[in-house]
């Protein structure tokens, strides 16, 4: 498994990590099992990357994680380089959902996130959301002094805007944006990868398979019935999971003639867009982790970008990648 920087100073970690937010139902049903399956897996195939949150599954993604590190032992928790976030909460008043960037919230939240996966830091700790009434040189100052008090390793941010990122990197190092990144979401081209070069900080790209659209078996109808988050989200209701499954299966057929799993090449493709991207892809399954690992391993010739592009242009996605109601926390800069 090829390794690349979280930041300019920061450890190097497996190009491919995991997205720990399907240790939750998030998706679809799972349990603990299965998802120490993945992990152990994971440890097989030279992954070594957990990306996890506060609120996957209001602690449960976190408690999984901490529960395999203690059956497992020093060797497991050697091995993984731990990434949480924390700042989504709820209003106490209106239950509606809101974003605390206060230096009070996130330490409590940091420290009830080590208390679950039961270690002393975390090597990468988010703001998961920013909540602008808080100025971002302050909140960096906040998590500057994590890493002074030893409970984190380094810090970065979720779903922030590249001006944003350059006033943060102008008190500290941030080491990581986390941003919603693939074939289907380009978004981040539009300044965030150029700006993450220029501040020496990794993009850790989430949802690198389009929300398993980019797989050969990609959602449908049925199974989208599983997963809330899905069964309200644009790209995969009605008209536009229609025309979105069938603008995929181009895709998945040049997938087969490259001899590869779709979900490989999709994973391939990010990572040839630039050396400081990382990819952090979901599964409950071990054979798709072995199929997500299989894409740092594929070496694309400028002929292979060419012919994914041609087949998936920037903006062949119907419908937007989030509701509205789901587009509320994440910077807008396009």
């Amino acid at each position: 498994m090829q390794q690349r920087q979280l930041g300019s100073d920061g450890p190097r970690v497996s190009a491919v990590g995991i997205g720990a937010m399907s240790f939750t139902d998030f998706y679809g049903p799972t349990n603990e099992q299965n998802s120490h399956a993945v992990l152990d897996a994971a440890m097989r195939l030279g992954i070594d990357h957990i990306d996890t949150a506060n609120v996957y599954g209001m602690g449960h993604s976190e408690r999984t994680i901490g529960s395999f590190l203690a059956a497992r032992g020093a060797e497991a928790r050697d091995h993984f380089r731990i990434a949480t976030k924390a700042a989504i909460t709820r209003d106490p008043d209106t239950g509606a959902r809101c974003f605390n960037n206060s230096a009070a919230h996130l330490e409590a939240e940091l420290d009830g996130s080590l208390r679950r996966l039961g270690i002393e830091a975390v090597d990468l700790f988010y703001v998961h959301r920013r909540n602008p009434a808080i100025e971002i040189e302050a909140v960096t100052e906040t998590l500057a002094g994590f890493i002074k008090a030893g409970k984190i390793r380094a810090f970065g941010f979720s779903e922030i805007a590249p001006h944003t990122l350059r006033r943060a990197a102008a008190v500290h190092p941030v080491a990581a944006v986390q941003s919603e990144y693939s074939l289907q979401t380009r978004a981040p081209e539009l300044g965030l990868v150029q700006e993450c070069t220029r501040q020496g900080a990794a993009l850790v790209a989430f949802s690198p398979v389009g929300r398993g659209l980019l797989s050969d078996t990609p959602p449908t109808p049925e199974t989208i019935g599983d997963s809330g988050f899905l069964a309200g989200n644009p790209r995969f209701t009605g008209e536009n999971l229609t025309a979105n499954l069938a603008a995929t299966d181009a895709f998945r057929a040049l997938a087969a003639e490259m001899q590869t799993a779709a979900a490989s090449l999709a994973i391939a493709w990010v990572l040839a867009q630039g050396p400081h991207v990382i990819a952090i892809p979901g599964t409950r399954s071990v054979e798709h982790l072995e199929e997500l690992a299989a894409g740092a391993a594929l070496d694309l010739t400028d002929d292979d970008l060419a012919r994914i592009e041609s087949l998936l242009p920037v903006g062949w996605a119907a419908g937007d990648r989030y509701s509205e109601s789901q587009s509320v926390g994440p910077e807008r800069y396009s």
